[in-house]
């Protein structure tokens, strides 16, 4: 039997196999108006068509939850009661074809702010419909402007912000929430030392820069209901401490299994291991199944449930990640785009069996063309 698609219960939720489709931005929402932050038609037929394809579970891109903790002008946001609703439409979608309609709530930080990928990838300014990026200290991410450094009082209310777009998340149906602390954007930025050089209950130990992560985690796990599960995406890895000619500070392999385990002691049911993003220089060996170990290491060191991620393309490869213990669960990400089928190609791949839609099962089993 397959393990790649065995069902996986977290609390009370059964998700039916351990192919994920991975956060992704699609930069696609209205910049400007009513519409503002709100998913389109494009971002419903992205997401459902993933279901469609047999992903077990379908994570919505990073969204903001507030206007400037968006990533971009054309991020998806969930602040506002239009926005809830034109969700509402997309989790009815990825729940039609048997997957779990999950949402990853984010601010950016001091990466936020910045144009379109494919376009430029630079800061745009208020003028242009951006903003006043923030940060826990005035360091800038290289390229981009020196960010304001946050007070506790804005801090406490950056907490209340992630609850109230849990409660919202939890109102247009999605199953899952999972909390952006990944890839150098504010919580991970309060992690890291890399970016860290507060001196107040915010910074300076392991301890202080860990607390405004704990905080947000608490608050959404306040608000989101006991039996459904909350996920926290890591970088487990600046990848500058395993580079010895790199003298700089930065998060490590070791800081992630201990994250991992305040995660869990406050409700945390799975982590979603990836790495990078803090710093634009560092130097990461991309390759295979190459944050897969950081994956393994929290679960076997912290006894948390995880998901590996990254440059995972073949059936057999993932297979063999949930079947030898290395995570619970893979997310696609680049091979999803590729392939929208991949996971019932998959199926086919380790002996399991496809969930076509009835409407593609026809064909796809019974035609020849």
């Amino acid at each position: 039997m397959s393990a790649l698609f065995t069902p996986l219960k977290l609390r009370s939720l059964e998700i039916n196999n351990r192919v994920w489709m991975s956060p992704m931005c699609m930069y696609s929402a209205a910049p400007e108006g009513a519409e503002t932050g709100v998913p389109t038609d494009f971002h419903l037929a992205h997401l459902a068509s993933r279901a469609a394809g047999g992903a077990g579970l379908v994570m919505v891109e990073a969204t903001g939850v507030r206007p400037d903790g968006r990533i971009s002008p054309w991020d998806l946001g969930l602040w506002n009661d239009r926005q809830q609703e034109a969700f509402a439409r997309i989790t009815a979608a990825i729940g039609s074809h048997g997957a779990v309609p999950a949402i990853q709530l984010a601010h950016a930080g001091r990466k936020a702010s910045v144009d379109k990928p494919w376009l430029s990838d630079r800061y745009v300014p208020a003028s242009a419909g951006g903003w006043q990026t923030v940060a826990p200290s005035p360091v800038a991410y290289d390229g981009l402007p020196v960010p304001h450094e946050l007070t506790v009082e804005e801090i406490q209310q950056l907490v209340r912000d992630f609850a109230d777009s849990a409660r919202r998340a939890l109102a247009a149906g999605f199953q899952v929430a999972e909390v952006h602390g990944a890839h150098g954007y504010l919580i991970n930025s309060f992690l890291s030392p890399a970016a860290n050089h507060r001196t107040d209950a915010y910074g300076g130990s392991f301890e202080n820069r860990l607390r405004f992560a704990l905080e947000v985690v608490d608050a959404v796990r306040e608000v989101w209901p006991e039996h459904l599960p909350v996920f926290f995406r890591t970088s487990a890895t600046d990848w500058l401490s395993e580079n010895p000619a790199d003298e700089r500070e930065g998060w490590t392999g070791d800081d992630t299994v201990c994250l991992a385990k305040e995660l869990q002691a406050r409700g945390v049911d799975l982590l979603d291991v990836s790495t990078g993003g803090m710093v634009r220089d560092a130097t990461i060996p991309a390759g295979p199944n190459y944050q897969v170990p950081f994956a393994a290491q929290a679960r076997n060191q912290a006894g948390i449930p995880t998901a590996a991620v990254g440059l995972i393309t073949d059936p057999r490869q993932a297979e063999e990640i949930i079947a030898s213990g290395q995570a619970e669960a893979i997310f696609l990400g680049r091979e999803l785009l590729r392939n929208p089928y991949w996971p019932q190609h998959a199926a086919l791949a380790v002996g399991a069996e496809p969930t076509w839609p009835d409407q593609y099962a026809y064909v796809v089993r019974h035609r020849r063309r």
